[in-house]
């Protein structure tokens, strides 16, 4: 009987340079006679830099583009270098190709559509990691093959959060997978990309190699899926942000679904519906820690939890009223959804009354401002900025008070297990002496 596959996952954060690496290559040795797929993101803040080398792009300043690369390209480097006491020559050569082909790519007039460039560029990250790492565990004696994501994962074109073509992706993940699983216990490939029909590079949605390690496990028929952060497993409230919070051992799917789409960091959005289509668990594990249990998510991991608390920052609530007076009705709401979706806003929370409509989006790039553009024509809007959504599930009125401390409180939903408010910070009023 064939061994199964597990899917492994590591974040920037825990190949943040080669003492991060060499300590992921410490944690694969545990597992070296288990089949492996191990998909890698970008290394540390690499996205961020590559995203200010396609933002100068755009703005039409190639040489600040080219000079924004090369320091990655040094930065890159200096990890390789600290690597190997011999730098793979076949190492060298694909890093070098990789940057020379976005080098090129800045000597050509920006493409009409933003996102388009940005997925060509943006996607060098998680395509450098993968061949740096791969090389270190081949260097180690931990047999691995470098597979090109793009090769598996067919999307649409909708760039920067490429829509997933199942049936192709299937097909091509059972045909390319397996071969190379034959020759070595582990295949390492990237997370965040795939490819459309006509080879052009997109990207999965900011922070989707989680997705991309779903996917493959959802593919594969994965035993399981391990996530590895630097948190000990999933926690109920980030701890950067909050003191007092606790790991919690177990989570269903249900739970982590509705934790993820509220905004919870710890797993991406979309990683957990593919997994419970199939019954893969999913443990979210410590790399720091690795001998740690983490969180396991699965079908049965019981309905009674503490309260959980997931914050999203940078908000935009957008209050929409029609120019003629009349209520909004339901035609007018197929109109406003028609261009939300032409604009690609992320709706996190929505409520309308007889005169007006309130829907509270993720404030990214110009996208609030060409979407209130769009409806001018008939709609009147007014928008307030830099707002927080708290979302509590579970929620206690200790809970709900303490976290209204300080706070204005612009727009509120409840459900039986859920609550949303949208608020913003308030001076703290002093009498004057």
């Amino acid at each position: 009987m064939q061994q199964q596959v597990n899917v492994f996952k590591f974040g920037g954060a825990s190949l943040k340079d080669a003492d991060a690496i060499r300590h992921v290559g410490t944690i694969l040795k545990r597992f070296a006679h288990q089949r492996l797929v191990i998909v890698v993101s970008a290394m540390g803040k690499t996205t961020n830099a590559l995203e200010e080398v396609a933002n100068s792009y755009w703005r039409g300043d190639a040489p600040e583009a080219k000079q924004k690369l090369g320091a990655i390209h040094e930065a890159a480097t200096q990890v390789i270098n600290e690597l190997f006491a011999e730098v793979p020559e076949e190492l060298t050569a694909a890093v070098n190709d990789l940057f020379v082909s976005v080098e090129w790519a800045l000597d050509e007039a920006p493409n009409p559509e933003y996102d388009y460039d940005y997925d060509q560029i943006v996607s060098l990250g998680e395509l450098v990691s993968s061949h740096i790492v791969a090389a270190y565990l081949n260097r180690i004696d931990l047999p691995t093959r470098w597979l090109d994501a793009r090769d598996v994962i067919q999307t649409d074109n909708t760039y920067r959060e490429g829509w997933v073509k199942w049936p192709e992706t299937i097909e091509r993940a059972e045909r390319l997978v397996p071969p190379l699983l034959q020759e070595a216990n582990f295949v390492l490939t990237q997370g965040f990309i795939g490819n459309t029909s006509e080879n052009y590079t997109t990207t999965l949605g900011r922070e989707g190699s989680d997705y991309s390690a779903a996917i493959f496990s959802y593919c594969l028929d994965a035993e399981a899926m391990s996530i590895w952060k630097d948190v000990p497993g999933v926690l109920t409230a980030d701890p950067r942000l909050f003191d007092n919070v606790t790991k919690i051992d177990r989570l269903s799917y249900k739970e982590a679904i509705e934790m993820t789409y509220y905004g919870a960091k710890v797993i991406h959005p979309k990683t957990i519906k593919p997994l419970q289509n199939k019954s893969i668990p999913l443990y979210v594990r410590s790399f720091i820690e690795p001998h740690l249990e983490g969180t396991y998510i699965t079908d049965d991991a019981g309905d009674v939890y503490p309260p959980m608390v997931a914050v999203e920052r940078d908000q935009a609530l957008i209050n929409i009223s029609t120019r003629d007076f009349s209520f909004v009705a339901e035609h007018h709401i197929r109109e406003l959804f028609e261009h939300i979706t032409t604009t690609r806003l992320q709706v996190n929370m929505m409520q309308n009354t007889a005169i007006s409509f309130n829907v509270v989006v993720n404030d990214i790039d110009d996208r609030v401002e060409r979407f209130c553009t769009l409806i001018d024509q008939n709609f009147k809007t007014t928008v307030d900025r830099q707002l927080e959504l708290i979302t509590i599930r579970h929620y206690t009125p200790e809970i709900v008070d303490s976290l209204r401390r300080g706070k204005v409180n612009m727009l509120e939903g409840r459900l039986p297990l859920t609550l949303q408010m949208v608020v913003k910070d308030v001076p703290v009023m002093r009498r004057k002496d």
